[in-house]
Order: C-alpha cells, then sequence, then structure tokens
C-alpha cells in the first residue's frame, strides 16, 4: 500500500451556487443538491486514487446511511477501507456546504463520529507495508492528544514509514505550538495553511511561519499553503517559495487537501522539493475548477502538462 491516510471521515452535502443567502423565511432556489465524501483524510485518499496511488483510509463513522455512503464511496474509488471503525454512539460526521457567488464557502457541520475517533485502542498493523502514513485534520479530532498522535508517528518512523501531517482548526479553537510540538519531531512533512499557521505561531507573515514551526523539527520539512499566493516551503537552511497556478475558481472545497494528494504523490516519487511543490500546487487548484472536492482534480499527465505548459487553469464547467 502506497498511502495510509488517517483522520476525519464526512458526508459532504453541496448546493450549486446560489446568488444570495435566503432571507428568514424565503425559499432560495439552486441547480442541485449532491454527497460526496470528505473531510481531511477521505479528501486526499480519493485524490491519490486519482493520481494512480494505492490507498488505505483509517477513521470513524457512524452506524447510519452517511456511514454507508462514506463506505461506499470509498468501495467505488477502489480504497482499502477495512480500517474503518463505526461508532454506536455517535452519528457519521457531515457538512452541510453553501457556495454564493462571489463569497466564501459557509459550512453547516456535525462532527458526530470524528470526535469519538481514537487511537489509544488502536491496533497499528496497518502500517506494515505503508510508504506515507498521512494523518489529516488533526485538532479537529478530540479524542486524539498530541501524545497518542507522536506515538503513532514515531511507530511509523520506526518501520522507516515517512510522515506528513496536516492540521484543521475548528473555528474559536484556541491553539498554539504546545499542540504540534509533540508530534513535529516525528513529522517528516507538516502542511498547514497560512490560518492555520498563525494560529499556531501568532505569526501573521509567512516566513516567520516557517521558521516559527520548523524550530520544533529542523530535520523535517514545513509547507505553509498560501491559497492565490502560492506556497512558501522550509527544508533546513533552504526556502522554496512556489507561484500559484491562476485559475477560474467555481468551488474551494478540498483544495488543501488535494494539493496534500499532490505533495504525497511527489514524495513517493522522490521529485525534488521544488517540482513536488509545482505538482501539489497544480492539483490543489485544479481542484477549485469544479463544484465539490474531486472532479476537477487533475489526473497525473494533466498536471505535468500545466506544469510544462506554465497555462492558466480554466474552469470545468
Amino acid at each position: 500500500m502506497d498511502v495510509a491516510c488517517v483522520g476525519i471521515l464526512v458526508a459532504d452535502i453541496f448546493a450549486s451556487p446560489i446568488d444570495s443567502l435566503p432571507r428568514e423565511g424565503e425559499l432560495k432556489p439552486t441547480d442541485r443538491f449532491w454527497m460526496s465524501v470528505g473531510g481531511c483524510a477521505a479528501n486526499t485518499a480519493v485524490d491519490l486514487r486519482r493520481l494512480n496511488r494505492s490507498v488505505t483510509v483509517i477513521g470513524k463513522v457512524g452506524c447510519d446511511l452517511f456511514g454507508d455512503f462514506v463506505v461506499g464511496e470509498f468501495n467505488r474509488h477502489s480504497i482499502d477501507a477495512r480500517h474503518v471503525q463505526r461508532s454506536s454512539r455517535t452519528p457519521t460526521s457531515s457538512t452541510v456546504i453553501m457556495n454564493v457567488r462571489g463569497q466564501d464557502r459557509r459550512y453547516i457541520h456535525c462532527i458526530g463520529a470524528n470526535a469519538d475517533f481514537s487511537l489509544t485502542d488502536m491496533d497499528f498493523s496497518w502500517i506494515e507495508g505503508c510508504k506515507v502514513l498521512y494523518f489529516g485534520g488533526y485538532l479537529a479530532t478530540p479524542g486524539i492528544s498530541a501524545d497518542d498522535l507522536a506515538k503513532l508517528f514515531k511507530t511509523a518512523r520506526e518501520k522507516s514509514v515517512t510522515t506528513v501531517l496536516d492540521v484543521a482548526i475548528p473555528a474559536g479553537a484556541s491553539v498554539s505550538l504546545a499542540n504540534v510540538a509533540p508530534v513535529l519531531p516525528f513529522t517528516d512533512y507538516f502542511l498547514p495553511n497560512e490560518d492555520e499557521a498563525r494560529l499556531l505561531t501568532g505569526e501573521s507573515d509567512a516566513g516567520a511561519q516557517v521558521r516559527a514551526l520548523a524550530r520544533c523539527n529542523p530535520a523535517g520539512t514545513v509547507v505553509v499553503t498560501r491559497g492565490e499566493h502560492g506556497s512558501l516551503a522550509k527544508c533546513g537552511s533552504v526556502l522554496v517559495d512556489t507561484p500559484p497556478y491562476p485559475v477560474e475558481a467555481v468551488d474551494e472545497s478540498g483544495a488543501g487537501d488535494a494539493f496534500s494528494a499532490g505533495f504525497i504523490t511527489g514524495v513517493l516519487e522522490h521529485w525534488p522539493l521544488d517540482y513536488t511543490l509545482r505538482f501539489a500546487g497544480a492539483v490543489g487548484a485544479s481542484c477549485t475548477r469544479a463544484l465539490g472536492c474531486h472532479d476537477g482534480v487533475f489526473r497525473v499527465d494533466e498536471a505535468q502538462q500545466v506544469i510544462s505548459d506554465h497555462t492558466p487553469l480554466k474552469k470545468t464547467g
């Protein structure tokens, strides 16, 4: 297995873009609703399959229709879901995503079974044979402490498995470097976005953010993604500033997870860091061309062609 994707699993419900939010008592029409598997671990897993990687997923869903849907989607994408646990106490995590033209997305979220997901009673045998361990959505998993995650990553390191960490910080949460400091010494690649890095470090400048995070793990690589401003990475004493790919964005949902999938692909291919970042940037940007988290995401040859041509990305529909 190329990658084990561990972390938050969600059933997403999307509405196609509307011109404004409804007023109290108003019915606002939209073109359609549809469901998709979501959450950092799930999105990255699906995108890795689009990039021709073998993937297993570890997380928790409820004993409900949404849980059946999530597991069914993994099976449909040929993702190994044998290690997805079921919670008898909590429903499957779910999110309603509302897109308003010209505005950022709005979410209504039920944390559900992601709050019931724990590593303390988990058999880590699934690490055997994996090349990369990715944890997506840390800090949005109340049942997993920094020490728990450090133990998991340390176990992976001992088995020569590359470790990749991404976080998701709920609105209003109070976080600091202390939340990630125990984990970063066992993390090969840390991939927060600029907002998350600001909350963790207290720094507003991306350069100051990567330096602060790198001090917790000088042997690892920190990549801060900056949306329309590209990404900034620090590896040892080297800073790599990667420009963005211009794109006609339709929906930015899942773009960071697509970036993670592209980055992991570069790690598996042993590409140089600068090319890996360009590839990840192209894959991340491609996600925004279509509604939802997956339909716009490039295949490998498409991303490589865009890198070669340096062409702006067009929306898919």
